[in-house]
Formats: structure tokens, C-alpha cells, sequence
């Protein structure tokens, strides 16, 4: 990912929740940027442009234009409405396209595995350290005819070019296994008494 998607965004002067309140009905998104040992910034975000420019990639590369002043940035955290579509706030941090970060990426299980067999996601992100430039949408786990019984941890990875894993390397990420059903003829759970005390399953 080198090309940074642009916000273009506005100095926040207002402060305190019914400033954050109103800037939400004409439609902004308020947000701070930080990082790099600067002072936090207050800005304002078109909510629109900004909640299509993190739809489905909240580790997308952001140049943030502040009146003519471009700031590029990742996001930190992301507070969404919890029942109507919107972002209602955005933590951004300062980057360098020279730099490194420490970033969670989510992972991607692709493929299908060995007949009667299924998957459970044990990990649902692996933290990793990249280029600030080159961070990846997911990672993808490739489970394509994995047999039963078999765990894919953080080591099995296969991890794009110049991404490291920062998570343990024995972690399970994915858990191929095969399901257990109840035999038909296996007596059906025992009953309580009265009393209390589990009767015998009937003959």
C-alpha cells in the first residue's frame, strides 16, 4: 500500500461534547492527531468521505490535508455509532514513510479444508511490525486441503515482504479440525430427581 488515501480536513476550535454533537449533525467527523512528539491536533473530517476511506481497511495509509498542510497518518482507534452507520471519532497517529510501525493486521482464511474437516479462527489478528507505507489490507491463512487435527500457528505464516510477526511465533491462528456428533445410539442425557440426584438412563 504506497499511495495514501487524502482527507481533507478543518482545525477543530470548538471543545467538549456539544461542540462534538454539532459538528456530527452537519455531517463532520471530529478527530485528533497525535504522535512524533508533537501536540495533539483537533480536527474535523468530512464523516462521509472518511467512513468510505476506511470501509473494509482500518489500517489504510492517510494523508490528512489540514488547510494546505499535509499530515500523513495511520489510525489508532476508530469509535463507530453503535446502531446507525457513522464514524464519530478517529485517533490518528503521525507517521513517516521512512518508518516502521507496530500495527495489528487482521487475518483472511481463504481456501477450503479437507472434506468432513472445519476451521476456527483462534487468532483474529496478528500484530506485526511494516513499513508505515506498506501495510497490509489482512493476512491470509490458506487452509486449501488441511487435513483434520492440524493447527497453523503465527510461525506458519506466510507473511508479505517485509512484514515480521511480533506475535508469538507458537500462537494458533487457525485450528483445522473435524467435528464430533453424538452417536444415535448413545443414551440421552440422565434426568434429574426430585431429589435432586441424576437417575439411572433407562434400559
Amino acid at each position: 500500500m504506497s499511495n495514501a488515501i487524502t482527507l481533507k480536513a478543518t482545525a477543530r476550535t470548538g471543545s467538549g461534547k456539544g461542540a462534538a454533537r454539532q459538528a456530527r449533525r452537519d455531517g463532520k467527523c471530529p478527530a485528533v492527531v497525535y504522535g512524533h512528539g508533537s501536540e495533539p491536533r483537533h480536527i474535523l473530517l468530512e464523516e462521509h468521505a472518511t467512513r468510505l476511506a476506511l470501509r473494509g481497511n482500518e489500517n489504510a495509509l492517510i494523508n490528512i490535508d489540514l488547510e494546505g498542510e499535509d499530515l500523513l497518518a495511520i489510525v489508532k482507534d476508530i469509535q463507530r455509532h453503535p446502531i446507525r452507520p457513522g464514524v464519530q471519532h478517529v485517533d490518528f497517529l503521525l507517521v513517516n514513510r521512512n518508518e516502521r510501525v507496530d500495527i495489528e493486521v487482521p487475518v483472511n482464511v481463504i481456501g477450503t479444508s479437507a472434506p468432513g474437516t472445519i476451521h476456527m479462527i483462534e487468532l483474529d489478528h496478528v500484530e506485526v511490525t511494516v513499513p508505515a507505507i506498506a501495510i497490509p489490507e489482512a493476512i491470509d491463512v490458506d487452509i486449501t486441503g488441511v487435513e483434520g487435527g492440524t493447527i497453523i500457528t503465527v510461525a506458519d505464516l506466510a507473511l508479505p515482504k517485509d512484514v515480521e510477526a511480533i506475535s508469538g511465533a507458537e500462537l494458533a491462528v487457525v485450528n483445522v479440525t473435524i467435528p464430533t456428533t453424538r452417536d444415535a445410539g448413545e443414551p440421552a442425557e440422565v434426568e434429574a430427581t426430585a431429589e435432586g440426584e441424576a437417575a439411572p438412563a433407562a434400559e
